[in-house]
């Protein structure tokens, strides 16, 4: 973030030298448009430009950031103020005005004052300067602070996306791990009963624990992962669910038999399933899970239905809260844009459709 700091500070910079060697530029080809170049009146326009300068320069680096963004709004004004008067005297000062009483000897107009040197830019009375001077500066300090503020908004816009990226990288880390801790112990609990009843399926149940928890430990801290992996570890998970429910809970799964060699996010959709089986079945009702995924040259979609009890009192509110919240920002994360989430809360029954690229 540092980095991106310095390179929009350069920015800024190149815009300001950009934007002032425009401006510098003005009088030498106004001179030259009318067809000679008068370096006398070039200079002159130039020194008063330089004023400018040194007043968007010191409110952009000095008065700005120190005051102003702190909130120290009269003494900005008052030292603002100070400043454009100082550029108004020195260019009262040092611009060609009408002389009253001019000495002996001197080209004196009727009227008592000797015109201007005719190669000197036209001469203005002293209230004139004033007022063209401190409209100049006001546009100056306005166009400065406004170009300041920006800057610094952007810069605080790109450090919360920075901040919100961190966040939402947490939250994606967190859900790769939210598989309940009661999941393992409940497993745990039926592989013991399954010991003494039948030991071939107890055995099948201790060698999915280990591919699941081998994923979790390992696979789940990688970037991307084998497709084929992602499917046996939600095999692996769905069997083990299995375990603890009743035959009262159908559960289908239907996967292609052929599958792309191709790589996706860790536990994309472990959020999704885990919440079907834990809003999809209740006792004594019957339940169902259903999930299924579906490949073609540019997608992959998953199709996760469930069943929905009107006894599941909680189970919107639980469902498509902050769970839910997580599972789109992660998905926008990964996909930023490219991916389609819909949710199809029917009356008996819970739908999520998730389509990704490949």
């Amino acid at each position: 973030m540092k980095a991106l700091s310095l390179s929009s500070r350069k920015i800024e910079v190149l815009f300001y030298v950009l934007i002032w060697a425009l401006v510098f530029s003005v009088p030498f080809f106004s001179e030259r448009g009318s067809g000679h170049l008068n370096w006398n009146n070039i200079a002159g326009h130039w020194v008063n430009l330089c004023g400018y300068l040194i007043v968007f320069l010191t409110n952009v680096y000095l008065l700005v950031p120190r005051l102003l963004l702190k909130k120290r709004y009269l003494i900005y004004f008052v030292l603002i103020m100070v400043l454009i008067l100082l550029v108004i005297a020195v260019n009262i000062i040092t611009h060609p005005v009408f002389l009253q009483n001019a000495g002996p000897g001197m080209n004196v107009t009727p009227d008592g004052f000797r015109p201007p040197d005719l190669n000197s830019p036209n001469p203005k009375p002293p209230f004139m300067v004033f007022f063209d001077t401190l409209i100049i500066c006001i546009l100056t300090v306005g166009a400065g602070t406004t170009i300041k503020l920006m800057s610094k908004w952007l810069s605080e816009e790109k450090l919360r996306k920075d901040v919100e990226k961190e966040q939402l990288k947490t939250n994606l880390a967190l859900l790769r791990h939210q598989v309940s801790p009661h999941f393992f112990m409940n497993t745990l609990n039926n592989i013991h009963s399954l010991i003494e009843i039948d030991s071939e399926k107890a055995q099948d149940a201790v060698v999915r624990l280990s591919t699941l928890m081998r994923y979790l430990l390992y696979d789940s801290a990688q970037s991307t992962i084998e497709l084929k992996k992602e499917i046996e570890f939600i095999n692996s998970f769905i069997s083990l669910m299995q375990l603890r429910h009743s035959d009262e809970v159908e559960v289908n799964v239907v996967i292609p038999e052929q599958v792309p060699d191709t790589k996706i996010p860790p536990m994309l959709f472990i959020s999704l399933l885990e919440n079907a089986f834990k809003h999809g079945v209740s006792y004594p009702l019957k339940s169902y899970i259903y999930f299924e995924l579906r490949m073609s040259d540019a997608f992959l979609t998953c199709i996760i239905k469930n069943s929905k009890h009107k006894v599941a009192a909680n189970y919107q509110g639980e469902y498509s809260g902050i769970g839910l919240d997580n599972i789109k920002d992660s998905l926008k994360l990964l996909y930023g844009d490219a991916f389609q989430l819909n949710i199809l809360d029917k009356e008996s029954e819970f739908e999520v459709d998730l389509k990704i690229p490949l």
